[in-house]
This record gives structure tokens, C-alpha cells and sequence, in this order.
């Protein structure tokens, strides 16, 4: 890991673990904040809206227990609006500590002064009716005390609207605290998820990345390793088991041309039949090259050197085609290769871009220095490039173009490109392409440089 890297990596965990520690005391203020703000709902709030409902509750008792009285002059009726109206008296002198705001205690005070007029009415009635015969009390003589009685109601409401009044200013106060709470909580926490985000990006392209790409390589190799092998221990097989039949025919054609006539059918026959012996052994020959290569011999040399020697070689040959075959400016930095391996593999690849290339196209050769990974490191290296004007090659074509035996040529064998890449992998390098339809395609052999 690089040291850039690790002041990265530090950096980002001192921002994490400052940003859980600012995530947690928000959360542990708000939850104390929330604590204090339910404890004052629950004991003071609370018993402060429940004041103007049993006020309510009780007077509306009292009222049925007077007018219990008034009616049926029953002495228990009026024993117990005795006892419930002191009670009532007593509790309203109690509750006045509890109220939260200065309106609702004058309010309070109101209620108090006005539950003594009420009282004075319950109790004229009270006097009327002991000084009267025992008849029903009329209506009118209830007049004073309904009065008394929608004064001390009014009251009540009051006090029930300004404890609403007072409990709307507690949740305003109470949702602006929450809110700065909530914004700096999610602040906090978006600050966290960018910081783990930014990590993770960290991260991923400088250790993941890296190590997936490299096993998904060394899978691929490993891969190919396998089938290369099985495809030698069969080759190996096939090809000592044809040899002989191959041997033995060459034998006794070579025998039966000695008999025939040059320029007869039979002799002409007999030169056919020679030709795909020969393409016979070319293949087995092939096969074999591509199950178990030979080691390479190698020795420095300039790296335009191979590229010159193949346009010497093949420039005759595809001149008859009018294909043209040129070196563009190349560098000479020295690479060590085995001299008759690279060129063998230049020779397949200029073929191939030659029959893409079609009549009067262009190949052209180049070698460039260049940084790539090689292995498990990024070195410099030299590639060595072939590059024609054909048609490209087709996305269907791209996903088998190294397999053995597959090719689009009807007198191919679908071995060169396989042989190529192996060549080059024995030279601790690779074979790369690029590929653009109608616009040509470019083999690149990269080779360590010396």
C-alpha cells in the first residue's frame, strides 16, 4: 500500500469516527431533550388541560344534585352537593401551582371568586326551600343559580382555550428545538455516509480493483493453462498415431511415382495426394508446436530489427497482391527474444492482416515503448504492431479468436493466432489487439523491455 494511500485511508477514518461521535451526542441531546419536553407534557401539561374539564365535570354534578334537591327536596342530595362542593373548593385551591402561564392562574382566580357566588345561589335556593311548604320550588327561584353557574362555565372555557393557547406555544418552542436537533443529526449523518462513501471509492479502486482484475487474469490464465494442457496430452496422441499412417503413404507414393509417366492423369493424381500429405503434416506439425512449445533462445537485439527482417521476408510476396508492407519510424531500444520464434509470429499476424487488408491494401509495422502490467508489476515493455486497413474483426469472431482450431479461413487450421499468443507468453509478454469496424485492426506483441 502506498503512502499517499494510507494518509488517505487515515484521514477518511478520523473523519468517520469524528462524524459518530457528532451523531452521537446529537443523539444523546435529543434524547434528553426529548426526555425533558415529555416529562413537562406529561406532569404539567397534561394536568394543566385537565383543570377546565373536571371544573366542568364537577359543576355539571353539582348543578344535578341542586336541582335533585329542588325538586324532590331530598336532604341526601344536598348532603352530597355539601360534600362535593367543598371538595371542589379545596381541589381548585390545590391546582393553581400546576398552571404554566400568569393567565391561567388570574383565570384560576376568576373561577375561585365566581364558585362563591355560585355557592351564595346554591345556598338561597337552600334557604327558599326550608322556608317554604314542602311543593316543588318553581323555575324562577333556579334563575340566579343557572346564572352563577354560566358564569363560572364561561370561565372554564377560558381557561380550557388559554391552556390551548399556552400548550401551542410549547410545541412551537418544542419543534423548532427538535428541528435544529433533526437537522444537525441528518447533517451529521450525511456528512458520515460521504465520508464511507468516499472511503469505500478509496478503497475499491486501490486495493479491490486491482486484485480483482489481477484474479480474474490469473483465473483466465489458469484457465487456458488447463485446456492447453489437455489439448497437449491429446495432440501428443493424435499426432504419434498419425505420423506412422503418414510415413507409410509418403513411402509407397514416392515408390508409385517412380513407375508413373510425368505429365500423365496418375502422375497428376499422385501430386495431389502429395500436396495433403504434406498439409497433413503441417497440421501434426502445428498441433504439436502448439501443445508443447520450445523453449525460446534468447538474445538481445534491436526492436526493429525482427520487423525488418519479415518486410524483407514477405514484401515480395504481397506485392504480387499489390498489398504494401511498410516500417514506420520505430524505436531501437534492445528487447531479448528469440529471433526465429517473433518472427514466426509476426509472419502469422502480417498473413492475417494481409487477407483482411484484401487487394492494393496497406500493412504497416511499427515498434513504440510504452508502460503496461506485465505479470504482477507495471513496467516499461516494446510493442511490436501490426496494423492493416481491413474490415475489422467481428464481434462474433473477438470471442473465440484464440481458441484452438477456430477460424474463418476455408484452408485455415485456426492454430496460428493460438501458437502466436503462446510464442509470446513464453517471452514473459502478451498479444493485444484493437479492433474498429471498417476501420482495420492492430495486433500488438508486448515484450519486456532489456
Amino acid at each position: 500500500m502506498s503512502g499517499g494511500m494510507k494518509y488517505r485511508l487515515v484521514a477518511f477514518i478520523l473523519a468517520m469516527a469524528g462524524m459518530i461521535v457528532l451523531i452521537a451526542w446529537t443523539g444523546h441531546t435529543s434524547w434528553q431533550r426529548s426526555g425533558e419536553l415529555r416529562e413537562k407534557l406529561t406532569t404539567v401539561q397534561l394536568q394543566s388541560f385537565q383543570i377546565a374539564k373536571h371544573l366542568q365535570q364537577t359543576i355539571w354534578e353539582l348543578n344535578n344534585l341542586v336541582l335533585r334537591y329542588g325538586a324532590y327536596h331530598d336532604t341526601n342530595a344536598w348532603a352530597r352537593f355539601q360534600t362535593r362542593s367543598k371538595e371542589l373548593d379545596n381541589w381548585i385551591d390545590d391546582e393553581r401551582p400546576i398552571l404554566s402561564t400568569e393567565k391561567e392562574r388570574q383565570l384560576l382566580d376568576l373561577i375561585n371568586t365566581r364558585y362563591d357566588d355560585y355557592l351564595a345561589a346554591a345556598h338561597g335556593i337552600e334557604t327558599r326551600i326550608q322556608s317554604s311548604p314542602p311543593e316543588a320550588t318553581p323555575l324562577i327561584a333556579f334563575a340566579d343559580f343557572e346564572k352563577q353557574t354560566q358564569r363560572i362555565l364561561n370561565v372554564g372555557s377560558e381557561l380550557a382555550k388559554a391552556h390551548l393557547d399556552s400548550m401551542s406555544t410549547f410545541l412551537a418552542d418544542s419543534q423548532q428545538s427538535l428541528t435544529y436537533l433533526r437537522v444537525v443529526l441528518l447533517t451529521s449523518l450525511a456528512l458520515l455516509l460521504l465520508a464511507g462513501g468516499g472511503l469505500a471509492v478509496v478503497v475499491y479502486r486501490e486495493l479491490i480493483a486491482p486484485l480483482r482484475l489481477k484474479l480474474v487474469e490469473s483465473q483466465a490464465l489458469l484457465e487456458r493453462q488447463e485446456k492447453l494442457a489437455s489439448l497437449g496430452l491429446l495432440a501428443a496422441g493424435v499426432a504419434h498415431e498419425i505420423r506412422n499412417p503418414l510415413t507409410a503413404i509418403k513411402a509407397w507414393l514416392f515408390l508409385q511415382q517412380k513407375h508413373l509417366q510425368p505429365g500423365s492423369p496418375e502422375h497428376a493424381d499422385t501430386e495431389v495426394i502429395a500436396n495433403e500429405v504434406n498439409r497433413l503434416e503441417r497440421i501434426v506439425k502445428e498441433v504439436l508446436l502448439l501443445a508443447r512449445p520450445s523453449e525460446p533462445h534468447l538474445a538481445t537485439v534491436p526492436a526493429d530489427e525482427p520487423l525488418r527482417q519479415v518486410q524483407a521476408l514477405l514484401m515480395p510476396q504481397l506485392g504480387k497482391a499489390n498489398i504494401q508492407l511498410t516500417v514506420q519510424d520505430s524505436v531501437s531500444f534492445p528487447v531479448k527474444i528469440d529471433s526465429q520464434q517473433i518472427q514466426q509470429v509476426l509472419i502469422n499476424l502480417i498473413q492475417n492482416a494481409a487477407d483482411s487488408s484484401g487487394h492494393d491494401g496497406e500493412v504497416s509495422l511499427r515498434a513504440r515503448l510504452d508502460n503496461k502490467r506485465l505479470t504482477d508489476r507495471v513496467a516499461e515493455v516494446i510493442i511490436l504492431e501490426v496494423a492493416d486497413t481491413g474490415k475489422g474483426i467481428p464481434p462474433e469472431v473477438e470471442k473465440r479468436l484464440f481458441d484452438p482450431f477456430f477460424t474463418t479461413k476455408d484452408a485455415g487450421t485456426g492454430l496460428g493466432l493460438s501458437i502466436a499468443a503462446r510464442i509470446v507468453e513464453k517471452h514473459g509478454g502478451a498479444l493485444q489487439y484493437q479492433t474498429r469496424p471498417n476501420h482495420g485492426t492492430t495486433f500488438g506483441i508486448v515484450l519486456p523491455r532489456a
